[in-house]
């Protein structure tokens, strides 16, 4: 019978057998490294610390006990693969540009199989309900390599606050190295729409150019002018509501949770009324890259939105310029900072921003918070009996089922997080729904208590991109809360609804209710 040893122990010296063979690859001369519990089988060059680590256990059989010059074969889990490495980065997902020739396996895991092994962002029944396996995350560790996602994900509320405050960290890394000096492959040639477009606005900059775009973008975006939308929020909530109760029965996402935000950041622009019905599948298209792994599929209908929404904003931002009207998008044309105005390319970039957060953050919290609030009829009730509850609802229902559950920064310098080195150009992955359910934060994380008080949730993110919209999905929600409780006080629920495939931007497909 052949022998089994574990692959870790016999190349690490703990059992007399030394691996000299895996596949085509000869490695009677090669140097073996472990870190952080990884094993790295290298040839030509010692490793050092390297960009990315591809994790999986391997379990080697000797196939000869009485060869001269044993060979082994791997025993991998069939989702797994060996990784040949050859300086020409084949088959690591960002590229390597530490490790020149060798095969790169692991020891067991950096986190029990327990935890990370049912952190599945493409499983229908995670994206249900992902809670459980933040609890354990949490538990096992603060924060832990996933290979199949290649982030470096941070599951309790401080180490994602402080993470989102650290400048070591930023949302590109643009500004500071090409993508090669960061070991990462450029974007396919034709995605090249979506990607310039998403890095002319806000949210894909760092300072300087950001300190420069959210400062112009801010004296136009005012809190003045969003408190000055407050009666025009009503008059659209109304109109959707009256709508909706011609019907026994209806979808209240279709109705009025979805239509809400689209209409208020298309008055806030100025979108003429017949263009409006263009915008909620422009930003629904453009949204599916933001989900981790994006198929060809979403990258191609993302990209032939940005295209179109791109050619459509161009052209109106030009008109506004030479006629500009009491709206967003005249005002961002004639902002000027100190002599700064914003280019057609930034103007363009921060309306998509404000379009896609705007839209898919304000659908979600209020979709997830009704959801929540039907599954707790005693909280349901309680806010039916005192609307004044309803500002600090709001704030526990984004904490509690948060609309956004990953938010990712790139490492851009060698960094200790949390105890464990990460190298420079790792991703982050800052699990905003974990932390959002943090015992050492929230008292009883996982009961909605709508008056909660102090709720430091990181829905809208911290430091220097937290979200600009925040004060304007504020005002939306509160007043979308409060006017159908108010009109129509005896909602419910006719079918238990069904979550749509993506979990970055986790939502419901719909959400059936009668009055």
């Amino acid at each position: 019978m052949p022998a089994s040893t574990n692959w870790f122990d016999a190349v690490a010296g703990k059992r007399d057998a030394q691996p000299q063979q895996f596949g085509d690859l000869d490695f009677s001369a090669a140097t073996f490294d472990k870190h952080d519990g990884l094993l790295w089988v290298v040839r030509g060059d010692k490793l050092g610390l390297a960009r990315q680590r591809i994790v999986f256990e391997a379990q080697l059989e000797r196939c000869r006990d009485d060869a001269a010059e044993p060979t082994f074969t791997a025993l991998l889990p069939p989702e797994c693969t060996a990784i040949p490495l050859d300086g020409r980065n084949s088959g690591l997902p960002g590229g390597n540009t530490h490790i020149s020739r060798g095969l790169l396996i692991s020891s067991p895991p950096m986190t029990p199989h327990t935890a990370l092994d049912r952190f599945t962002p493409a499983d229908p029944s995670f994206i249900a309900n992902p809670y459980p396996v933040y609890a354990e995350l949490r538990a096992a560790g603060p924060i832990h390599y996933d290979a199949r996602t290649d982030h470096w994900l941070v599951t309790r509320h401080a180490d994602v606050s402080a993470l989102l405050r650290d400048r070591r960290f930023g949302r590109t890394y643009l500004h500071t190295a090409t993508h090669a000096e960061m070991g990462r492959a450029s974007e396919p040639a034709e995605q090249a729409p979506f990607w310039r477009l998403i890095r002319d606005g806000l949210l894909d900059r760092e300072p300087p150019d950001h300190t420069r775009l959210r400062s112009l973008v801010s004296k136009a975006f005012t809190p003045l002018r969003i408190e000055g939308m407050r009666a025009s929020i009503q008059q659209i909530v109304d109109g959707l509501i009256d709508e909706a109760l011609e019907h026994a029965e209806f979808d209240l996402l279709g109705a009025v949770i979805e239509p809400l935000p689209v209409t208020v950041i298309a008055e806030l622009l100025g979108i003429p009324e017949a263009d409006r019905a263009l915008l909620r599948p422009w930003s629904s298209e453009i949204c599916l890259m933001y989900e981790l792994n994006p198929s060809e599929d979403y990258a191609r209908r993302a990209v032939r939105a940005s295209v179109e929404f791109d050619d459509y904003l161009r052209e109106l931002a030009r008109v506004r310029r030479a006629q500009p009207g009491d709206d967003l998008i005249s005002a961002l044309t004639q902002v000027v900072d100190a002599g700064e105005r914003l280019t057609e390319d930034e103007l363009v970039g921060t309306c998509v921003l404000l379009l896609n957060a705007g839209h898919e953050a304000s659908v979600n919290g209020a979709g997830n918070g009704w959801w929540a609030l039907f599954r707790h009829p005693g909280q349901l009730s309680r806010l039916r009996a005192d609307h004044s509850l309803v500002p600090r609802a709001v704030e526990e229902l984004l904490r509690f089922d948060s609309p956004l559950h990953l938010f990712e920064r790139w490492v851009l310098e060698d960094s200790e997080i949390c105890g464990v080195q990460v190298p420079k150009g790792a991703e982050l992955g800052l699990l905003f729904g974990s932390a959002n359910r943090d015992p050492v934060v929230f008292d009883a994380p996982d009961m909605l208590d709508l008056a909660r008080d102090p709720n430091p949730h990181v829905s809208f993110g911290a430091g220097i991109h937290f979200c600009l919209g925040a004060p304007l999905a504020r005002l939306e929600l509160q007043v979308a809360f409060e006017t159908m409780l108010r009109r129509m006080p005896r909602l419910e629920l006719t079918a238990e609804p069904e979550w749509k495939p993506t979990y970055i931007l986790r939502g419901l497909r719909e959400l059936r209710v009668r009055a």
